[in-house]
């Protein structure tokens, strides 16, 4: 029998929100452009996707679509060549966007900085001319460990029109983490600051890469250059250490734009699997280019007076396509925030919503929840009607949290775009348009030209309302180029567990409308607030302490982060001499954990166990302990695990 608040949910789940008459009349994209859209992708998903190409400048058009003949490193728009920067920034120096706001960015202490277009053009030409000085051109590497501040946009932009791979290291993983991504990707220079502010805290950036570069390969991160945010006293490590303004005050504001293959790589993101180390996502120019600025345009029913507010931080791909690239291909304003969602008080968000007048705001379920922690009354202080759009991303936005945002946030008068798609992807796969009919919990259907199903373990569609594997059934242009010297790795990760199809990793179901219903993930991945980290990596850190002799990590549900881990640890019979009690070991290897991975490794709980339950072969049993967690039916082992 179903509990009050099961009937409650279920409820809210079979709601329907249609749009409002004047969001239709308003949209860039009608009923009947969105019908016509279908109907092309569905005829012919090339020339759909080429007619998305050539709202876009190239300096060579393409001699294919697409190049499937080496599937699945399927090759988009080869022939073509370009950069995402002259879409991105150049061109607009040279039309009516010229003197339009391009960057909006406070700090957390409210000081704030702007940039029209081309006030950004020169910024990053500067650092372009300073990179080039720095022999750093075109494939070379370049290492990103900022923060949200306005140089991280002009970083990004700079390495790539000098033709450079910037390999972004979110600012909140630890010194190992950032060593390992320097040593695998063997950065010529590492741009990172010396500190930022957080939760009313200053944060020592550049003490982590001191850290990190004391014990790194090689001669990666020869130049490291830093950003004085904080003014903090640092160590600056002559001639290896320069800072960011003296360079950029030599330099010239102009610098030419290096012309790109549209597969060369444009940047790499370290994402999770199941190993313990993570891989690094390849994208390139071309294809990237073309999805980021299509769906950005087409989803976010972007207009010229919009100001886009995305609380991604620019290290992850929801920062990458809709916080720089998505928006600024589109000539938009967009609007970069440095500090704590919450700090000095819960109302921060909705009064830089007020203060700016944002009028789309993008965001994740996490914070979503944290918002609601509060009550309403801090939204209610607040004037949000220049909002227009609400949107979600990186996880599951439950039926509850869509509906609190919806009223709370949009005062029942924006449509909330759940959208989902990941590092992978590279842009929105499945997603409400404006005009679309919105179930609360839903993330939509497929975007046109993208082929999304829910199948069995081999391959078979399943019926709808019922639960399988979520897969993508046809290349896109925005997919990632491959993983970063790893071409089998790549082929086994997405292609190989069910044959001739993209595995996404979700568990998902399809209703009679055709929407999607995002349920969880199918492989040994956590969510946790939106960051996806393998349970094998966190086991990795476990294991390298001292007093752990095996590990097994599980996630488990968490009201505000939707997900968190919880370890079962084998210890060390030593660990009892040297410490007083299991909770001081607990205490102790959730602190290791947060300096091998960093913050957002969250571990809720460290149970000792005198052994794992295993398969035959040796493999834990993850599901097994998963059941007796969570208080469910422990599921029968197989003739091969007994």
């Amino acid at each position: 029998m179903p509990t009050p608040a099961t009937l409650d949910a279920l409820l809210v789940e079979e709601r329907v929100f249609r749009p409002a008459p004047a969001t239709v009349i308003e949209a860039n994209v009608k009923p009947a452009d969105l019908a016509e859209a279908y109907r092309l992708a569905e005829a012919d998903p090339l020339a759909f996707w080429e007619k998305a190409a050539l709202e876009l400048e190239w300096h060579r058009k393409w001699d294919a679509v697409l190049d499937a003949s080496n599937a699945p490193f399927h090759r988009w728009f080869p022939g073509a060549r370009g950069n995402i920067v002259h879409n991105a920034l150049d061109r607009h120096v040279h039309i009516w966007t010229k003197n339009k706001l391009a960057l909006i960015w406070e700090g957390e202490a409210g000081d704030c900085r702007k940039f029209t277009y081309f006030e950004l053009y020169r910024e990053v030409n500067r650092l372009a001319c300073a990179l080039r000085a720095l022999g750093v051109s075109r494939g070379d590497r370049v290492c990103l460990y900022l923060p949200p501040i306005p140089e991280t946009v002009v970083a990004m932009l700079a390495a790539a029109k000098v033709g450079a791979v910037h390999v972004f290291v979110f600012a909140g993983y630890s010194a190992k983490f950032l060593r390992e991504r320097l040593s695998d990707s063997r950065a010529k220079v590492l741009v990172t600051a010396d500190g930022f502010y957080r939760g009313g805290r200053c944060i020592n950036l550049k003490a982590v890469v001191d850290e990190a570069l004391d014990g790194v390969a090689g001669d990666a991160a020869e130049t490291v250059v830093v950003v004085r945010r904080t003014g903090a006293d640092i160590d600056m490590r002559e001639p290896r250490d320069l800072y960011y303004h003296d360079l950029l005050r030599q330099e010239s504001p102009e610098a030419a734009t290096e012309i790109m293959e549209a597969g060369d790589p444009l940047f790499w993101l370290p994402t999770s699997g199941t190993t313990g180390r993570p891989k690094s996502i390849v994208h390139g120019h071309g294809g990237y280019m073309v999805g980021a600025h299509h769906t950005f345009r087409t989803v976010f029913d972007i207009k010229p007076t919009d100001i886009h507010f995305c609380t991604a931080d620019p290290g992850w791909i929801t920062g990458h396509t809709y916080g720089v690239f998505g928006p600024l291909l589109t000539g938009a304003s967009v609007f970069l925030y440095e500090g704590h969602p919450l700090y000095p008080q819960a109302d921060r968000l909705p009064s830089i919503i007020e203060r700016y007048g944002a009028t789309i705001f993008y965001t994740t379920p996490t914070l979503i929840r944290m918002l609601m922690r509060y009550g309403p009354q801090y939204p209610k202080k607040r004037d949000l009607s220049t909002l227009r759009l609400l949107g979600s991303v990186g996880e599951t936005l439950s039926p509850e949290a869509w509906m609190w945002f919806y009223k709370h946030i949009g005062r029942s008068n924006c449509p909330v775009l759940d959208t989902w798609w990941q590092t992978e992807t590279g842009m929105a796969m499945l997603s409400p348009m404006p005009i679309s009919v919105l179930k609360p919990g839903s993330v939509g259907k497929a975007l046109p030209g993208v082929a999304a199903a829910v199948v069995d373990g081999q391959g078979h569609s399943v019926p709808p309302g019922q639960g399988g594997f979520l897969v993508l059934k046809t290349p896109w242009p925005g997919m990632l180029t491959g993983l970063a010297g790893d071409e089998a790795g790549y082929k086994e990760a997405y292609w190989d567990k069910i044959p001739g199809v993209y595995f996404a990793g979700d568990v998902a179901r399809r209703d009679e409308d055709g929407y999607f219903w995002i349920q969880g993930r199918a492989d040994d991945v956590l969510n946790i607030a939106g960051h996806r980290l393998g349970t094998a990596e966190i086991e990795a850190a476990l294991c390298a302490h001292r007093f752990v002799a095996e590990a097994a990590v599980i996630g488990v549900p968490d009201k505000i982060k939707g997900e968190v881990a919880k370890a079962f640890v084998v210890a060390d019979p030593a660990w009892v001499s040297a410490l007083p009690d299991a909770d001081a070991l607990a205490s102790q290897l959730r602190e290791h954990v947060r300096r091998e991975l960093g913050p957002i490794a969250v571990i809720r709980a460290v149970e000792l166990r005198q052994s794992l339950p295993r398969t035959r072969s040796g493999k834990i049993l993850r599901r097994v302990l998963k059941a007796e967690e969570l208080g469910e039916p422990v599921p029968p082992l197989s003739g091969e695990e007994a």
